[in-house]
């Protein structure tokens, strides 16, 4: 999760994202997703169809036994795809502004 952040916060900074600059924005995009996954996750475990393995996380766990690296996971990733989506965005942005300062 660490390298997925390294790797994407440098575009909030240097292809202009502004992702974490609008922070009221980011938590509307966030909250829904994490919230369905965290409750996907709780039912599947309350129900008995997954569980998780003590070897292969902090052993820290949340309300229904939800390991705390998922809940990391389900902020992480739409976090960096977040970055990703508005960076594109951003050169695509510039790219056709210079292309249509160009004809």
């Amino acid at each position: 999760m660490a390298g997925c952040l390294l790797v994407t916060l440098p575009l909030e900074w240097v292809l202009r994202a502004r992702v974490y600059r609008r922070p009221v924005r980011l938590l509307v995009a966030l909250l829904p997703v994490v919230a369905v996954f965290v409750a996907w996750d709780v039912l599947g475990i309350v129900r008995g169809h997954w569980t998780y393995s003590a070897t292969y996380t902090t052993g820290v766990l949340l309300p229904f036994e939800v390991p705390l690296e998922e809940l990391v996971f389900f902020v992480v990733v739409p976090l960096c795809g977040l970055l990703t989506y508005e960076a594109v965005g951003t050169v695509l942005g510039e790219w056709r502004r210079r292309r249509a300062g160009d004809a």
